[in-house]
Parts: structure tokens; sequence; C-alpha cells
């Protein structure tokens, strides 16, 4: 099928398809005029590509995950490692989530009075403060 086609299919744009072409996420089987022309399985590559992109993995950890024929190689450490990094990711948003609650319900005419407030605060100062240390030391990704 040719680009347009798999563009309509999959809701991505030719552009899109092009990236992926050349980052060697999907690969062209030959031309029809100038037209990209790809095999029906790109379908499923695309999807799979969305889903990756959707738990958060880079397009480069995506790449890795596809053998040189197009066929999915997952590395099932790599994916429950990135489980536990959104199981981590769940569990700070609830806390964000509860900490805006409890201060949107606060019975303190003034949030700032607020204890439990206070101490959302001070750990969210002290948790961006480390966050800044570990990536001064090199440690954290940019």
């Amino acid at each position: 099928m040719d680009i347009g086609q798999v563009a309509k299919l999959s809701g991505m744009p030719a552009s899109t398809l092009r990236y992926y072409e050349e980052k060697a996420l999907i690969k062209s089987i030959g031309r029809e005029g100038l037209k990209r022309v790809f095999p029906a399985s790109v379908i499923d590559q695309l999807a799979l590509i969305s889903l990756g992109r959707y738990a958060g993995f880079s397009l480069d950890e995506i790449a890795a995950m596809f053998s040189p024929n197009g066929k999915p190689k997952l590395d099932r450490p790599q994916l429950l490692e990135k489980a536990d990094t959104l199981n981590k990711m769940i569990q700070q948003l609830v806390a964000m989530r509860d900490g805006i609650i409890h201060v949107a319900n606060c019975p303190q005419p003034n949030q700032l009075e607020c204890p439990r407030f206070d101490t959302l605060v001070r750990a969210a100062a002290r948790k961006q403060l480390n966050e800044k240390r570990f990536k001064k030391n090199g440690k954290g990704k940019s």
C-alpha cells in the first residue's frame, strides 16, 4: 500500500511516516512512481509504535524493539522497568492530586497556615532540589 493509504489507515501524517522510516522504525518495500510503498504489516508496526510512545518509550527504545524484518522483539526486563517507572509516576500523581484536594477543602481560613499544606510545600521543594542536584552531578537524563 502506498504512503497515502498508510497515512489514512493509521491516522498518521505522511511526514511522520517518512520520519519513522528515516529512524528505521518502519521500512518501505519500494516505490510506486514517487510514492513510497509499504507492506500491509506496517499498520501493526505503527500501532505498536503508538503504544510504545503512549507508554513513554523514546523512538530509539522503540526501534530496538523491532528486528530488522520488522517483527517485534520485546525486551521483557525493559518492559518491567518501564512499568516500574510508570508505577512511581502514578504514585507521585496520586499524592499530588490528594494534596490539591486537601488544599481545596482545607478547613484553615488561610492555606498557608495549614500544617499539611506546609508539609506538602516543603516536600515538593526538597524533591525539586534533589532533582537539580541529581542532574547537576550528571546522573540524570537531559
